[in-house]
């Protein structure tokens, strides 16, 4: 039964992967070459054109053919002040592109701590639902093992125990889509230490610790398997 199950995840995991890797869509070489206005200004960080824009009656919060706002540009190019810069005059910080990718989310993928500390700063959510998973900025972090970021998010209040589209919680992506080192380790260590659930398991009613026996990962069992 349990091989039978862990065909099951490994089958599964196999043909999400390349889809979750692809999910968030930075800017193309083609499309950075064709922005202009805001977007141009944004993505190379001219904090002194973005106020001339504005001031011209720029807008703000105009989309790109995949629904970036000049500030999701930014968080891209991870031009820190041009984000802030934008939020002063105007720009949503929550803001959502056409996937569901908000400039925390942005940073968190991006393993950029500094410019993830200037979203929450600016006004960005730790707690929104993002993505096409209805997942969060926390979740996307723990599946890439993007250990520091995941203590951020955590100290910024970011919920635990999110339950994903696809039945799995930053804990559970943690491992399943992890590779079990040292990273991913930590990732998990940062979330068993803040509280996060362990009992609860997949839609196949397996739980993080079963999945990291499932896949040989002895050193995530440990970490599992602390006591309170």
């Amino acid at each position: 039964m349990k091989r039978a199950f862990a065909a099951i995840i490994a089958g599964l995991v196999a043909a999400l992967s390349p889809t979750l890797a692809a999910a968030q869509m930075p800017p193309t070489a083609d499309e950075i070459a064709g922005y202009s206005g805001l977007f141009a200004a944004a993505h190379s960080g001219d904090v002194a054109a973005i106020g001339k824009l504005a001031a011209a009656g720029g807008a703000i919060e105009k989309r790109d053919i995949n629904g970036r706002t000049p500030l999701h540009v930014a968080a891209h190019a991870r031009q820190r002040e041009a984000m802030q810069a934008l939020v002063r005059l105007g720009a949503d910080p929550r803001a959502l592109d056409a996937q569901r990718y908000d400039a925390v989310t942005i940073a968190a993928v991006a393993d950029d701590v500094v410019t993830l500390r200037v979203a929450l700063a600016i006004g960005g959510d730790p707690k929104a639902i993002t993505s096409p998973y209805d997942g969060t900025a926390l979740i996307a972090a723990a599946h890439l093992g993007h250990d520091e970021i995941v203590k951020v998010l955590i100290d910024a209040g970011a919920p635990l125990d999110h339950v994903n589209n696809l039945g799995w919680t930053a804990l559970i992506e943690s491992v399943i889509l992890g590779d079990g080192g040292s990273r991913h380790q930590r990732t998990a260590s940062h979330l068993v230490a803040a509280g996060a659930r362990r009992d609860l398991g997949d839609r196949n009613g397996m739980t993080p610790i079963e999945l990291a026996r499932q896949r040989g990962y002895d050193a995530m069992v440990r970490i599992l398997s602390r006591r309170e």
